[in-house]
């Protein structure tokens, strides 16, 4: 059973041109991270961050089409500035947990960790994000949704790379 979990994530890693501190402070604080978050073609408004375990990042993903799609983490771990875990899900405006507007198979809930290593004054950031609490009809939508989590985090990831090439 571990085996077909495991095969369930989804990873990647991306280097980044700037100290661990610069990078961890793109991630912790509000107005930075503001700034990056999200797919590219998006604007995010943080409606609230409370980066502490326990703590969520409530937001709001505005597209140029008009259309809205909300969002929370709830921060589990958080041991600076090395490593983040978060349950990451759909919301509504309230911060509850509501299903994805694509797919009632889409998990409720993503477990994310992303750790932070610096070498050289680089940073190397790995993603690791895998269903959390999923059934198997979930776990299979989920792994076939690989290609477009690495489309979406990809362009996130992308647009805190132009952030910290201006900070």
């Amino acid at each position: 059973m571990a085996k077909q979990n495991e095969s369930v994530a989804f990873e990647m890693t991306r280097d980044f041109d700037a100290p661990r501190d610069l990078v961890w402070k793109a991630w912790s604080e509000p107005a930075r991270l503001q700034e990056w978050w999200g797919p590219k073609g998006c604007k995010v408004e943080i409606k609230k961050l409370e980066f502490r375990p326990g703590g969520f990042f409530h937001y709001v993903m505005a597209y140029s089409s008009g259309a809205e799609m909300w969002g929370r983490f709830m921060y589990r771990e958080i041991e600076a500035p090395h490593r983040l875990v978060w349950l990451n899900s759909f919301s509504n405006q309230g911060c509850g947990i509501m299903r994805a507007p694509f797919s009632d198979e889409c998990p409720l809930e993503m477990l994310n960790v992303v750790t932070f290593t610096e070498t050289g004054g680089k940073t190397t950031i790995a993603l690791r994000s895998s269903a959390h609490g999923a059934n198997e009809v979930e776990k299979t939508y989920y792994r076939n949704l690989h290609s477009s989590l690495a489309q979406g985090y990809g362009g996130t990831m992308d647009q805190l790379r132009d952030y910290l090439a201006k900070t």
